[in-house]
């Protein structure tokens, strides 16, 4: 042979893909070349190798040829040989598409191989119907794993835990398949009777209660009552664990994450900031802090982490979601434009649909954000998807749909405070509703005593009532134990409403104190001041007038993106 078939493997073993394509495609034509004593198991060999080289190289879909042409030439090599192949043990080969050193073809191998190139081409119906094609008996581990998230990807629900199962009874330290499974609605207890139970060579069984591998079951319940929406139990868990495992970057993710969806955002930016300080290159969840970071009008922080972000991989979905947050109120276009190529790069990605319905109702079109939060529901839903199904309800003046969408929530996390003050929300919509939203706006404080967006809107409703003397009181009670900028900013706007312009200004100097950057407050102030010279707010500017036309054009497409 005038190529020889080692160097490329060594080429492979040391990741130097574009030599090994490069003399791959030598090794093919030599092969191919007119000589009678090359068999199709010979030629199916060097197809593989040179697959490998090009999935290394990233070039998915030649390497799919290449392993499709290798699977072809299998077909005719003589029976005897396939039963001989067959018999050799999967145990000594990786799968991994760059690792096919060993002279010996798997064809399930293979086929693993050609549903990995699927998977890089966001193919997954096709990668699955070349999974199914490899009997159970024969597939590895990750050959297992990689199909209960094809199945659930797929939406084939049942069929994904049973593969999740399958993983964890050989391995209970698959994180991502007790993840997974705590989100199809699998039990604690159901996840943790999966574990072997089969003694090792001390003689103690691996998972014994008293075994220090009992941190595992934290997080099994940990993630489970996180998938339920028990969000309180599910911080508990994690805290414990942190207290065990300290700046543990996944726990302090977790932990961040779930304190944004229930609205502790300072507890939130503290601990996505304390597992950057740990970590400075992590992207997971980064999307989840930009979104903080701009509810609180913090510009310098969220421009420093899009620069950050950028220099750490641009690919990631996570980083599209980011520069939709960085440009979303200044250019709605172009965030939804971000928002969308987050999706595009994996349509899975929860933060990605949220922030395009956010994006949808911010540009008036409800009825796209319905689509959009839905999308998100369907993946996984938590109290985000919720709320904004609601608003997006309510905006479409569909008060039955957001009373019921409000009701699911409710039921689905039954002592949460933000569910009952979703419906209270609805409720508020209609002024025959008032009363029952005010029981449930109370309700919700009941629970959550600090809960300010509750507190927030039971004042909006005694505004809307003429009862502006019990806003006051209210938001003042709550003001003596929680300096809060949106406290300020409500009292101000009350004050101003009953033109005690005076109390107005030194509350939206206060809000100002406590977070410069806050708009509301900008633009609160701004409209104060015209209010105290005599001048009419909702009056146009000249310049305004002016300028009407020209904010007819459209903007051209490439100032945008």
């Amino acid at each position: 042979m005038d190529v020889p078939k080692d160097q490329i493997t060594t080429l492979l073993d040391h990741g130097l893909y574009d030599s090994a394509q490069m003399l791959g495609c030598f090794l093919v034509s030599s092969s191919s070349a007119t000589n009678a004593e090359t068999t199709p198991y010979v030629k199916a060999e060097h197809l593989v190798l040179l697959g490998d080289s090009l999935y290394g190289e990233k070039e998915y879909r030649r390497a799919l040829y290449a392993y499709k042409q290798a699977l072809q030439h299998c077909k005719i090599i003589p029976k005897q040989n396939t039963s001989s192949r067959s018999s050799l043990s999967t145990s000594n080969r990786s799968s991994s598409p760059n690792s096919m050193n060993i002279s010996a073809i798997n064809e399930n191998e293979v086929k693993f191989k050609i549903t990995l190139c699927h998977c890089a081409l966001s193919e997954n119906r096709a990668a699955l119907a070349e999974m199914e094609g490899i009997p159970s008996k024969a597939r590895t581990l990750r050959m297992t794993l990689t199909m209960g998230k094809l199945y659930r990807n797929s939406r084939h629900n049942r069929a994904a835990i049973a593969c999740y199962k399958e993983c964890l009874r050989h391995c209970p330290y698959i994180l991502e398949a007790i993840t997974d499974l705590a989100e199809l609605g699998v039990s604690a207890k159901d996840i943790i009777s999966l574990f072997p139970q089969t003694p090792n060579r001390s003689g103690r069984p691996p998972f014994d209660h008293f075994d220090s591998s009992r941190w595992l079951q934290r997080y099994v319940e940990a993630q489970c009552c996180i998938a339920s929406n028990d969000y309180k139990g599910g911080l508990e868990l994690f805290t414990e664990l942190l207290q065990r495992f300290p700046n543990n970057v996944h726990i302090l993710l977790e932990i961040a994450k779930v304190e944004a969806i229930i609205g502790r955002n300072e507890d939130a930016i503290l601990n996505f900031e304390k597992a950057r300080s740990v970590d400075p290159y992590i992207v997971t969840y980064m999307d989840e802090y930009a979104m903080l970071l701009k509810m609180k009008s913090d510009y310098f922080k969220l421009n420093r982490l899009v620069h950050d972000l950028l220099n750490i991989d641009p690919t990631r979905p996570e980083i599209f979601v980011t520069l939709s947050v960085l440009w979303e109120g200044k250019d709605e276009r172009a965030a939804l434009a971000y928002a969308e190529k987050s999706l595009r790069s994996d349509e899975r990605h929860i933060p990605g649909h949220i922030m395009k319905g956010n994006l949808f109702l911010s540009l008036n079109r409800p009825d796209a954000a319905v689509t959009a939060f839905r999308g998100a529901q369907e993946l996984r839903p938590d109290l985000r998807s919720y709320q904004g199904l609601v608003r997006s309800y309510l905006a479409l003046s569909k008060v039955k749909e957001a009373l019921y969408a409000a009701r699911e929530a409710m039921k689905a996390m039954p002592q949460s405070a933000k569910a009952l003050k979703l419906v209270g929300d609805v409720h508020a919509s209609n002024s025959s509703g008032r009363e029952k939203a005010k029981k449930f706006y109370e309700s919700a404080l009941r629970i959550e005593p600090g809960y300010l967006g509750a507190a927030l809107a039971l004042a909006e409703l005694h505004v809307a009532e003429g009862r502006n003397g019990d806003a006051v009181s209210l938001l003042e009670r709550y003001l003596k134990d929680w300096a809060d900028d949106s406290l300020h900013i409500k009292l101000a706007q009350v004050f101003a409403a009953t033109n005690m312009l005076q109390e107005a200004l030194s509350h939206y100097e206060a809000a100002l104190r406590i977070n410069p950057h806050n708009e509301g407050a900008k633009k609160g102030l701004e409209r104060l001041e015209k209010q105290m010279k005599g001048v009419d707010p909702d009056a146009p500017e000249e310049d305004e007038e002016n300028e009407v036309d020209d904010a007819d054009g459209e903007p051209d497409e490439g100032e945008l993106l």
